[in-house]
């Protein structure tokens, strides 16, 4: 098969006059030219363009997330260290238990600590709630009065609750 093209491509190159040979090699020479240039230099030329383009843009965007990262890192860790204290505290201890399904027979200021009082009160939800509370608030439980109930899991209570001072 090799020899066979070899073969007509000699026959074909061989009719030919020096003037056609000359103009056949520039020409082809010319075509292989343009084909490199449309598929190989061309594409890579206008990509180039485009991402000079582009690239001072992207950077502005990078230095922008950075930035906005970094904010958020420092809110983030801000935010943690963060504890309602006093009459905030109350407020949102006793907003929480209200969604938590319990109710509080009285809730009070003392000091530093919130005072809840609590009659004939699920002990496991609110066991739950306090350790809800502790994550969501940053609170500990300074003191705690719990009496059981002859129902089973029902519990009188009196708990003190106050920023915690573990980080």
């Amino acid at each position: 098969m090799k020899a066979q093209l070899a073969q007509t491509w000699a026959g074909f190159w061989d009719q030919r006059t020096e003037r056609e040979k000359m103009l056949l090699t520039w020409g082809g020479g010319a075509l292989a030219l343009i084909i490199a240039w449309t598929v190989l230099w061309a594409p890579a030329q206008e990509g180039r363009t485009h991402l000079r383009e582009s690239l001072p843009g992207l950077q502005r965007q990078l230095a922008q997330m950075t930035a906005e990262s970094n904010e958020a890192r420092q809110l983030s860790a801000a935010s943690q260290g963060v504890a309602p204290t006093g009459a905030a505290l109350k407020d949102a201890l006793t907003a929480s238990l209200g969604d938590h399904g319990l109710a509080a027979t009285q809730v009070q200021v003392i000091g530093n600590a919130v005072q809840i009082q609590m009659k004939n009160a699920s002990f496991p939800a609110w066991t739950a709630w306090v350790d809800d509370a502790r994550k969501q608030f940053k609170v500990q439980v300074a003191e705690a009065h719990l009496s059981a109930l002859k129902e089973d899991g029902q519990v009188d209570l009196t708990a003190s609750l106050q920023p915690s001072t573990a980080k």
